[in-house]
């Protein structure tokens, strides 16, 4: 049985949907403070903290899980910059509440979401799996002492592990059914598509650092589908045996903010509204991954290669569901 911790999350849940529709066994822990409860029906839902060691422990011996996926972490840059006790809180002493459920329940494999974040200013792109990490944000900081402490469990108590460092998760399924909706929404592919349909307080678009490139920042923009499928590939390499493992998650190309505000009023047919601010603090200006590593030794092939794919299907989700799953004020 498969634990799947903040599974009703974004990424979360479109994995919860790939383990449903290929019927493998899992259950979801969450306690929907981020999450929604809609996004992951058909699943069974255990509402608990992560935060709750012993109630991770009863849940765990109770449905004899031998291996957690771990999605349970807040992850706003611009939050953590100005309240990092709640990040410190919640993803680094919140993991190893986690940690220790597993080692007392004798549970072996875990699947963690780790962050581009890490790495921080990289001089080169695109960034691999062996470039240094340096994280120059608190979220970033969270998720790399995260990384070190899964490590350190491995190595002392047996465990096994793969660390999914993912690049900018985007899009929603392509049924229209699942996608993306936090509150506040600061991802830009949403806050693109709202600001075309009258939602929202409309763009904001924050420069890139000493105005590099066309003045924007570059990312790379990897589907949520495509995150998931990588995901069930780390599971089975745990299950199959495997050595612990690190693996970027990403496309190998970058795109700036302007970019992106071209490509959306391509798929929509509409004018993007927006304002350029300032450049917001922790942001590096160009993130970019190879993921050469798991493609070759774990076989992952990419289904969306152009952001024009990845916002078609994140534009149906918005025209479907235009208040999101309609759980929030």
């Amino acid at each position: 049985m498969v634990l799947i911790l903040g599974g009703a999350g974004y990424v979360g849940s479109h994995t919860v949907r790939l383990m449903r529709e290929l019927g493998r066994e899992h259950i979801v822990y969450d306690n929907l403070s981020t999450g929604h409860q809609g996004a992951i029906e058909g699943s069974v839902l255990i509402k608990g903290d992560i935060l709750d060691k012993e109630h991770l422990v009863k849940v765990m011996r109770e449905y004899n899980v031998d291996s957690v996926i771990h999605f349970a972490a807040f992850s706003l840059v611009g939050e953590s910059v100005t309240n990092p006790e709640k990040y410190y809180i919640n993803n680094v002493y919140g993991t190893l509440c986690l940690l220790s459920a597993m080692k007392e329940a004798g549970v072996k494999n875990i699947i963690f979401s780790s962050t581009a974040a890490v790495y921080g200013d990289c001089p080169t792109m695109p960034i691999t799996e062996e470039m240094p990490a340096s994280p120059i944000n608190p979220y970033g900081k969270t998720k790399l002492a995260v990384e070190f402490m899964i490590r350190d469990f491995c190595t002392a108590y047996g465990m096994k592990s793969v660390v999914l460092r993912y690049f900018n998760a985007a899009g929603a399924h392509v049924s229209g059914e699942i996608g993306e909706d936090h509150f506040p929404e600061t991802h830009l592919i949403p806050n693109m598509l709202r600001a075309t349909m009258g939602i929202g307080k409309g763009l904001t678009v924050f420069t890139s650092k000493d105005n590099e490139g066309d003045g924007t920042c570059v990312r790379d923009y990897i589907h949520v589908s495509d995150l998931a499928s990588a995901h069930l590939l780390a599971l089975d390499h745990l299950l199959c045996g495997g050595e612990s493992k690190t693996y970027n998650l990403g496309s190998g190309n970058g795109y700036s903010v302007n970019e992106m505000l071209h490509a959306a009023e391509r798929v929509t047919g509409k004018k993007v509204p927006y304002e350029y601010k300032g450049h917001r603090e922790g942001d590096p200006y160009i993130l970019v991954a190879s993921p050469l590593k798991i493609e070759k030794e774990l076989g992952w092939v990419r289904k969306y290669s152009s952001v024009e794919d990845i916002i078609s299907t994140a534009w149906k989700w918005h025209n479907n569901r235009k208040n999101g799953y309609g759980d929030r004020e």
